[in-house]
């Protein structure tokens, strides 16, 4: 079936750093791919989504680049703040993210 993995396990970042966390797709056609952030005491938004193969997307100093050769949606910020702090989930179009899904925390 279709699905998606990520780096996970918390990740200590200096304000300043660049947040990059790894995601691949396993999917028949061009899903719909999405990041998530969930922030500390609140529950997930929506971060990005790309919709189209080789799409470029940006938002808040995000940006994630639909790459169909490598399978991959991977976020990345330059420079990272304070207040980037949170769950970064990587999902596929109509993914319900709930907290058990897994996910990579990312810490300052």
């Amino acid at each position: 079936g279709d699905s998606v993995s990520q780096t996970d396990g918390q990740v200590t970042l200096l304000e300043g750093a660049t947040l990059t966390v790894n995601c691949t797709y396993s999917a028949t056609g061009y899903p719909t791919l999405l990041w998530y952030v969930q922030y500390p005491g609140e529950g997930p938004e929506l971060l990005l989504k790309a919709t189209k193969a080789n799409d470029k997307e940006t938002n808040k100093g995000f940006e994630a680049a639909y790459n169909t050769k490598t399978t991959s949606f991977h976020l990345e910020k330059a420079p990272v703040q304070e207040s980037d702090s949170g769950v970064y989930y990587c999902a596929l179009s109509d993914t319900v993210v709930t907290e058990t899904s897994g996910g990579g925390e990312h810490k300052l």
